[in-house]
């Protein structure tokens, strides 16, 4: 991977292909850019873009982070590659970040993905359990938190036919740095509410949404499709929160025909 440097903070990130359109993938929560390797082949006439979020992967963690400051180092790469234009994909917490670059940057977003992602800040529930999560970890250590918290994000049934993927999502993430779960947890948490950046957009959005999403309540991502004037609307049965897995093939082939259409819709 290759790193630039955002307010003195590594940034690390890789890119696929010289050539074609821009296409970014932001990771979720617990994860970093290695998650979409085995994902990536459908789209290599595209220059594909992979970042590590900060406090994730190979990037640095940053103090007192938010959502905000995410999206700078994201656009801190971009602006470094010169992608003057790009397709946007976020899955979960990269979705939060998404929607921040689309605040930040609208003049260079060509579409929006949001996998499993939706807009809207955290209820005071949800709040809530992020700051037990934090205790938890302070407590306990994050080694242990991501052992518990990488298998819910499957369906049961696909999580115990599938250790070896689940359990090297949980050796990577346990190599990351306390600082940065925790960091990452607190910016959840206190992100603003984004639904006027959907009501605003001007591109069209893609929402893909797992029917058997347990960490984002169905009824919000149904609910978010609602808010922008272009948008793709996928809901897949049976699935959770990473349909880049458990339904590989069809959502390779929802984001490629997305891309397709942004492309298109430009000419």
């Amino acid at each position: 991977m290759q790193t630039i440097l955002y307010k003195d903070k590594k940034v690390a990130y890789s890119v696929i292909g010289q050539k074609g359109t821009p296409l970014v993938f932001l990771h979720g929560f617990c994860e970093d850019s290695s998650m979409w390797e085995d994902y990536l082949e459908p789209f290599e006439e595209n220059r594909l873009i992979l970042v590590d979020l900060p406090g994730l992967g190979k990037s640095e963690p940053v103090e007192n982070i938010t959502i905000s400051y995410m999206a700078e180092a994201v656009l801190a790469v971009l602006n470094e590659l010169n992608a003057e234009k790009f397709l946007l994909i976020g899955h979960s917490m990269g979705g939060y970040v998404a929607l921040e670059v689309a605040k930040q940057a609208p003049e260079k977003l060509m579409g929006l993905g949001l996998f499993h992602s939706h807009p809207f800040a955290d209820t005071d529930d949800k709040k809530g359990s992020r700051d037990k999560a934090v205790e938890f970890i302070e407590s306990h250590g994050h080694q242990l938190f991501v052992k518990q918290f990488i298998p819910k994000l499957f369906v049961d049934e696909f999580a115990r036919s599938h250790t070896f993927l689940v359990d090297k999502m949980i050796h990577r993430a346990a190599r990351y740095t306390q600082e940065g779960i925790t960091g990452a947890l607190k910016a959840m948490k206190d992100r603003p509410d984004n639904a006027k950046v959907l009501e605003d957009i001007k591109v069209p959005v893609l929402f893909i949404v797992g029917e058997l999403d347990t960490a984002i309540a169905y009824e919000l991502s149904v609910e978010q499709t609602h808010l922008p004037a272009i948008a793709d609307i996928h809901i897949l049965p049976k699935v959770g929160h990473m349909g880049m897995f458990k339904a590989k093939r069809e959502t390779q082939g929802i984001v490629r025909r997305f891309v397709q259409f942004c492309l298109e819709r430009l000419n």
